[in-house]
C-alpha cells in the first residue's frame, strides 16, 4: 500500500480537528455545525485506522493485525495506562502470528 492514502486522511482528520479553533475566532459556529466538524475528524480517524488494519502492500493484511488492533482497542476502552494498550496489542499480533496466524 502507498503512503499517500494514509497522509490524506491523516491531514484531512487533523484539518478537521482544526478548523474548530480557528473558525470560532473568524465567526460564530453553532453547536450543530461543531458536532459534524468532531463527527468528521472521528469518521476519518476511523477511515484511517481502518485502512492502515486492514491493507498491506495493496491487500488484506490478514488476521493478526485487526485481530491486535482490536485488542489494543478494547484495552483503551476499558481505560488502561497507554503502555499496556501498546503492549497488549503487540502481544496478541506477535501470538497469532507465532501461531501461524498470518
Amino acid at each position: 500500500m502507498t503512503l499517500l492514502p494514509i497522509l490524506v486522511l491523516a491531514a484531512g482528520t487533523y484539518a478537521f480537528r482544526l478548523a474548530g479553533p480557528l473558525l470560532s475566532q473568524r465567526m460564530q459556529v453553532s453547536a450543530r455545525v461543531q458536532g459534524l466538524l468532531s463527527l468528521s475528524a472521528i469518521a476519518l480517524l476511523t477511515a484511517l485506522v481502518a485502512t492502515a488494519t486492514l491493507t498491506s502492500n495493496g491487500g488484506f493484511s490478514g488476521w493478526a493485525r485487526p485481530a491486535g488492533v482490536l485488542a489494543g482497542a478494547v484495552l483503551a476502552w476499558r481505560k488502561l495506562p497507554f503502555v499496556v494498550v501498546v503492549v497488549g496489542a503487540a502481544g496478541v499480533t506477535a501470538l497469532l502470528r507465532m501461531s501461524g496466524v498470518s
